[in-house]
């Protein structure tokens, strides 16, 4: 984990600038120090940005002179300078305001809908500046400059991005695409897999933000415009370590010749003589209460698409007319209403459920002002997943990687960390990926397998929600009657999660895959597993939404012989009407965890089958696991048993199985095990097996061998099967 580090250096005393007021005529020249905006009492947030008008200053005049912002960009006419900040050398700004020079949140009051920074330095490479410009990610005016207080996180990908800059090898231009990392939370290098080219091992862009404030970044990134891509993300712009308690700023434009490309540790405030960052915004000229987000996934209807809705009020004389256009590849569709001051537009359009994508771009016309005033990407309609559980619900990587499942197509909303402030705060739609575990994105291994399987056999974009957490018992995933959407719950996370996404009454499939930690108490894991099926079924709804429970490996970690819960998983096919799924099989297990080949690969595999079935009209033959009805003594007599099967789908038998069946209530053992025709096992037994008072399958742990199906799903464990003729196992 990042943390900051800690100098024994006094806390240098903050600079302000001095600007100087001619006098009157026969005056001398004198200094005037400019009227700094007030520091907030620590806990009070944002207590600058309210400041009453009468105490704000005006914006001081903006030099042109070839080495700022203002003498080179002319695109910053249409925006408000909204607030400066002299940067000092060292800040510790934790809980505290940063002292503004000048505050001008009033120009912006009514809104806006662009956000743009200046940074202009002076130091050993000589005067440096940059200009950006991004679609704002906010609508609060007091959350633009740099973030002191917890809560106050940006980690999101950005529309529209403009560069301009004198700094050599920056990227210039308009329409690109950024990112933004903006906390005062400290952080690590860990990715989560949103950027491509972004690296684990060192701080750049998609660093992975820590619950702690100790440290801050404020960084604008440029990244490549798809998913995956060849461009390398670079930095724009950084400002890190202001909120640290005794570190020097770590300040830069464009990404780092050396070290961390994102400035962080550089520790190179000092060699600046000037560091001033200014904040823009573009008054808005209507407001939008309608419209999709960028990357949202739209559940898809009965007729195989969605509607997407964009409406809103125009708020400035200046507009008459408001157009929407729709593009999808080579196609494009425009929508245009008249407009006036009050009057409300509205705007939809049916998106079909296919692999494509769809851009709305909302522009004003008017009297003056013709320009762009919403756009939203990646916008798709298709089906949606739940996944929930504990570590092998998480999937995260442990040993290879599903990065090549990864997809344009496959989504996700929000995070499954367990923090609850930076649970708030992930309110985004993502791209899925399957190695990260409670990131912004993370679906699972196996999770993305399966929805890169169905993604590509039905040509069908996939959400999943993965919200999972590593080594939890049943009572941890239960609902709180009184305070369902609590995030200091799992259920009220992923609950909250489903709700902002739009997708709570709109879910296909849910998958469990829990009970390791349960340590085989069979009881206890029914009793949770029954209350938390009621509750998803009255919220997230029954006739439409297919849930499925994964029988587990073992129970605890590690221990295969030990088969009562994992029997009463077997159970709630009859009991509950779930559908159940095999974790047997598999020989890429790791004792509690499962590798990606011959583990998670394959378990997405096997999921695929069994939803393809159930949703898809897929196959069915082969595709369910092997599951017990009865046990009976053969003809020949109690030296042969035959298991009856649910299915009569044909099973390989691979040597060496019958040493994981056992005779109960007798000292004989399984020496043979045979396939036979309609569905049944057949058993040859070291002697006669009186006494017995049922058969168990208890599998194992590690690799092979196996009974498996034609997908290759293994026999379900089963303990303690009445042996006895036309006995069933269920009720």
């Amino acid at each position: 984990m990042f943390r900051a580090p800690s100098w024994l250096e006094r806390l240098r005393s903050l600079p302000r600038r001095a600007w100087l007021a001619l006098g009157l005529v026969g005056l001398t020249l004198c200094s005037v120090a400019l009227v700094s905006w007030p520091s907030a009492k620590p806990g009070t947030p944002d207590a600058a940005w309210s400041a009453p008008e009468s105490r704000r200053s005006p914006p001081p005049a903006i030099p042109v002179d070839g080495t700022s912002c203002a003498a080179n960009v002319g695109a910053m006419a249409d925006f408000t300078p909204v607030a400066a900040v002299d940067l000092p050398t060292r800040a510790n700004w934790r809980n505290r305001t940063p002292q503004y020079a000048f505050d001008r949140t009033g120009a912006v009051a009514g809104g806006f809908d662009r956000v743009g920074y200046c940074l202009e330095l002076n130091g050993p490479a000589g005067p440096q500046w940059v200009w950006t410009a991004m679609t704002a990610f906010t609508t609060d005016v007091h959350r633009l400059g740099p973030p002191t207080r917890a809560g106050q996180i940006v980690r999101q990908r950005v529309n529209d991005l403009e560069v301009a800059s004198n700094v050599e090898g920056l990227t210039s231009g308009t329409g690109l695409a950024g990112y933004l990392e903006m906390w005062p939370n400290n952080y690590g290098t860990g990715s989560s897999g949103q950027i491509s080219g972004a690296y684990a091992d060192r701080y750049d862009a998609d660093d992975d933000v820590s619950p702690a404030l100790g440290y801050g970044s404020f960084q604008v990134h440029l990244v490549g415009a798809t998913r995956p891509s060849t461009t390398p993300p670079a930095t724009v712009l950084a400002i890190n370590g202001f909120t640290a308690a005794n570190a020097p700023l770590s300040i830069g434009i464009g990404s780092a010749p050396a070290g961390h490309p994102d400035w962080t540790f550089a520790g190179n405030a000092a060699s600046y003589t000037q560091r001033r960052l200014t904040v823009y915004a573009r008054p808005s000229v209507l407001t939008v209460q309608r419209h999709p987000a960028d990357r949202q996934l739209y559940p898809r209807d009965a007729n195989n698409g969605a509607t997407v809705f964009v409406s809103g009020t125009v708020t400035d004389a200046r507009v008459s007319a408001v157009q929407l256009k729709v593009t999808s590849g080579a196609d494009g569709w425009e929508y245009s209403a008249p407009a006036a001051v009050g009057k409300d537009f509205s705007f939809r359009h049916r998106i079909n459920a296919a692999l494509r994508e769809y851009r709305f771009e909302l522009r004003v016309l008017g009297d003056g002002v013709d320009r762009r005033v919403g756009l939203w990407e990646g916008v798709v309609a298709g089906d949606v997943y739940v996944v929930q559980g504990q570590s092998n619900a998480v999937a995260a990587m442990h040993r290879g990687s599903s990065a090549a499942e990864e997809s344009p197509y496959i989504r996700s909303y929000g995070s499954s960390t367990a923090d609850r402030t930076l649970a708030t705060t992930s309110r985004g739609w993502n791209y899925g990926v399957g190695d990260a575990g409670r990131q912004p994105g993370s679906v699972g291994q196996w999770g993305i397998r399966m929805a890169h399987r169905i993604m590509d056999t039905y040509q069908v974009p996939v959400a999943v929600l993965n919200g999972a957490e590593n080594g939890r018992s049943i009572g941890f995933f239960q609902r709180v009657a009184t305070r369902p959407d609590d995030l200091g719950t799992n259920y009220g996370r992923l609950r909250q999660r489903l709700v902002g996404a739009g997708v709570l009454r709109h879910v296909r499939g849910v998958f469990w895959y829990q009970g390791e930690s349960d340590n085989d108490d069979a009881a206890a894991h029914v009793a949770g597993f029954t209350a938390l099926l009621r509750n998803w079924r009255a919220e997230i709804g029954d006739s439409g939404t297919r849930y499925y429970v994964f029988q587990v490996r073992t129970s605890p970690c590690g221990v295969s012989t030990t088969g009562r819960l994992r029997e009463a998983q077997r159970r709630m096919a009859d009991t509950l009407g779930v559908t159940l799924l095999s974790t047997n099989g598999l020989s890429g297990h790791q004792g509690c965890h499962y590798a990606w080949e011959q583990g998670y690969r394959e378990l997405g595999d096997r999921v695929f089958a069994v939803v393809a079935r159930d949703l898809y009209g897929g196959p069915g033959e082969g595709v369910a696991p092997p599951n017990p009805r009865s046990a009976s003594y053969s003809p020949a007599g109690r030296t042969e048993i035959v298991i009856q099967l649910r299915d009569d789908d044909p099973l390989t038998v691979e040597p060496g199985v019958a040493a994981d069946f056992r005779i109960e209530g007798s000292k004989v053992t399984v020496v043979g095990v045979a396939y036979r025709d309609g569905g049944q096992l057949v058993l040859t037994l070291s002697g006669p097996a009186d006494g017995a008072s049922g058969v168990s399958y208890l599998s194992h742990a590690g690799a092979g061998p196996w009974i498996v199906n034609a997908v290759g799903t293994g026999l379900l464990t089963f303990q303690a099967l009445p042996i006895g003729p036309d006995r069933p196992t269920g009720p």
